[in-house]
């Protein structure tokens, strides 16, 4: 018998600054959804990452002297270790300014 699919994505957060607490609790909540699919017997696809295009990214990056995307490079960064400390079962993480999101 072929398993049931089930796609879950969060907010493609927009990172022009650290996250907060909203942010972590919509990917928790979607992380238990997740998981709970998975136990279920789905075969699950769980989608977060984040839109690094926009005139708010830039402005903050020429605040801090830096490119946009090195700006974006250090939030994401911590976007991921946050993920990681919170044991965050996400399949893919999605940055818009990665080529695969560019073709």
């Amino acid at each position: 018998m072929e398993k049931k699919t089930f796609y879950l994505t969060t907010p493609i957060y927009y990172p022009s600054d650290r996250l907060h607490i909203g942010h972590a609790y919509t990917t928790v909540a979607g992380d238990a959804m997740a998981r709970y699919k998975r136990m279920r017997g789905y075969d699950v696809m769980y989608l977060t990452g984040t839109d690094e295009h926009g005139q708010k990214i830039q402005r903050k990056a020429e605040e801090k002297g830096v490119t946009p995307q090195q700006y974006v490079d250090e939030i994401v960064a911590g976007i991921q270790e946050l993920w990681k400390k919170l044991d965050i079962s996400y399949d893919d993480f999605i940055r818009t300014t990665q080529e695969r999101h560019k073709k």
